[in-house]
């Protein structure tokens, strides 16, 4: 994870920058650029994202998107998973997804790479949560476990094979355990 200090550089110039690969995120003045997905992470964020659109998108009640960027509340981040309600997806005039997305995702989900650092993953998350966001995960895939993160309560630790993840209540049809997520990585 590559991080330098923004001197005097604003959110708004920074969002006229170059996009990176990976992305950068903009957090509190410094511009840290996330790691490169590999194994792991690519398999879990990509089933993830078919298996929550597969609940949430066809009866439209939500969509989940993968490394989009969500500029909110003075930060710039690109969650591995974002989720947002149908009717809080940004649209341009013609009705398409819009390119923008200025608003805090209603489910954030991210996944744990080696080299990232928990404690910033965490902050990235909370930071979500203060500003709108329902519910967020943080994926460990090296230790197998799942730590959920709700908008009103403590946060939970999952990491039974048989344990129900919890999800927002729109997404209540999804029924995932933890064996379940961590099974994609055995496919």
């Amino acid at each position: 994870m590559v991080q330098t200090t923004a001197k005097n550089l604003t959110l708004e110039e920074f969002l006229k920058l170059p996009e990176t690969k990976p992305a950068s995120e903009y957090i509190d003045a410094q511009i840290i650029q996330k790691p490169m997905p590999q194994g792991e992470h690519s398999t879990i964020q990509g089933e993830l994202i078919i298996t929550i659109n597969g609940v949430t998108k066809p009866q439209k009640i939500a969509r989940a998107f993968p490394e989009l960027r969500c500029t909110f509340a003075g930060r710039a981040i690109v969650p591995d998973v974002s989720v947002f309600l149908w009717e809080r997806i940004p649209r341009n005039e013609n009705g398409g997804v819009a390119n923008v997305f200025a608003l805090a995702p209603d489910w954030i989900i991210e996944i744990l790479s080696p080299e990232q650092s928990q404690s910033k993953v965490i902050a990235k998350i909370l930071h979500s949560l203060k500003h709108g966001t329902q519910m967020g995960w943080l994926i460990d895939p090296s230790e197998r476990v799942v730590f959920v993160y709700f908008s009103n309560q403590p946060p939970e630790l999952f990491d039974k094979p048989e344990q129900l993840l919890p999800v927002p209540y729109f997404a209540s049809e999804l029924q995932l355990t933890v064996g379940d997520l961590f099974g994609w990585l055995l496919e």
